[in-house]
């Protein structure tokens, strides 16, 4: 028997490997697009200016693509097998958030999405094809309002999707569609009086539930910020030298995610706890064969020294003085103004 184009796109889709599937209208209510002027006018998006640049196209897909009818949502699950959280209890040792310890998700999920493209594409007849376009979170696309109202799951305090199978381990990935698919219900919000995203998060940067402010976020400061880090903020970040899973890790709906099954996305033995010292120690093309087809290259040696350098004045570690004390005299300012905090905190 023939499966109707929706269940045809879901079971493709599970077979190329995406743990969740969801069909959305391409629309988003007044909820979601009020909740977007309200972050871009509190300044709550800090430097991060691209998302102000094209608002009315991510928070309206059918202004970024007028002939969009349909939405597809993805998800794939990047949950880890062990506690994330581990690596914050060593000082001597970078904690990376665990999306950005092997290969890059933009590369893994957006090479599922091309082919379930090309899937779509042949559904239709030759002479009247479908048109399709594929996103990985580079793209004006507000993913996760999104994934709600295609059913993956729900906005959850923390401002990120939680899902009931996979809690909050989850990338995602869009198809815009000519297609007109049957939806699927939206996901339903089960955080209840939960807060412990809220508590967990070491700079306090949710002013209130279901609010973020990436300004105080260290996943922002840590990737997105360019300058040097508010002195106020340094000692919150301990040894997290990319990204923070603090938040995404104490969600109670974790216990229901099965770690993940994508090998490209299963920590690097290498980059799972790597040693601060060794970090310090690598010059830009040290970092770039080490961080070669990862998420942390995008910020450069410069910016990832920077994190470095904090996380050692963290570290109350005096044995990684002279590894700091390099970097103090490091040729970028940022890097140096960093190192020289650093060794004022292990040295004063």
């Amino acid at each position: 028997m023939k499966l109707h184009p929706t269940e045809a796109i879901r079971a493709k889709a599970l077979a190329l490997g995406f743990d969740a599937v969801g069909f959305a209208p391409a629309g988003l209510g007044p909820e979601a697009r009020q909740r977007l002027r309200d972050f871009l006018a509190a300044g709550h998006h800090g430097t991060m200016g691209w998302l102000a640049a094209r608002t009315e196209q991510r928070s309206q897909p059918q202004a970024l693509w007028p002939a969009a009818q349909s939405v597809i949502c993805l998800g794939v699950n990047y949950a880890p097998s062990g506690d994330a959280l581990a690596n914050l209890a060593a000082p001597a040792i970078g904690n990376l958030s665990v999306y950005a310890r092997h290969r890059d998700y933009h590369d893994v999920v957006k090479g599922k999405l091309k082919h379930l493209a090309q899937y779509i594409v042949a559904l239709t007849p030759a002479e009247a094809p479908t048109q399709v376009k594929v996103f990985v979170d580079t793209a004006p696309v507000m993913e996760k309002p999104l994934a709600a109202r295609a059913g993956l799951g729900w906005q959850g305090k923390h401002t990120n999707l939680v899902s009931r199978r996979h809690g909050s381990w989850l990338f995602l990935g869009e198809i815009y569609t000519t297609l007109a698919l049957s939806p699927d219900p939206p996901g339903r919000d089960h955080c209840g009086s939960c807060t412990r995203c809220l508590a967990a998060c070491p700079t306090d940067a949710f002013p209130a539930p279901y609010r973020l402010d990436a300004t105080r976020c260290i996943s922002y400061l840590t990737i997105e910020h360019h300058g040097p880090i508010p002195h106020a903020l340094r000692p919150a970040m301990g040894n997290r030298i990319y990204g923070c899973d603090d938040c995404l890790a104490v969600c109670p709906w974790n216990r229901f995610a099965g770690a993940s099954r994508h090998l490209k996305l299963v920590a690097r033995p290498d980059l799972e706890a790597p040693a601060l010292a060794w970090l310090a120690a690598l010059d830009d093309a040290g970092f770039r064969r080490s961080f070669s087809g990862s998420p942390v290259k995008r910020i450069g040696r410069n910016r990832f020294a920077r994190n470095v350098a904090i996380a050692i004045g963290n570290s109350g570690r005096a044995d990684l003085l002279p590894a700091v004390r390099a970097l103090a005299a490091d040729a970028d300012p940022v890097v140096a103004e960093a190192g020289q905090w650093a060794a004022a905190q292990l040295a004063p």
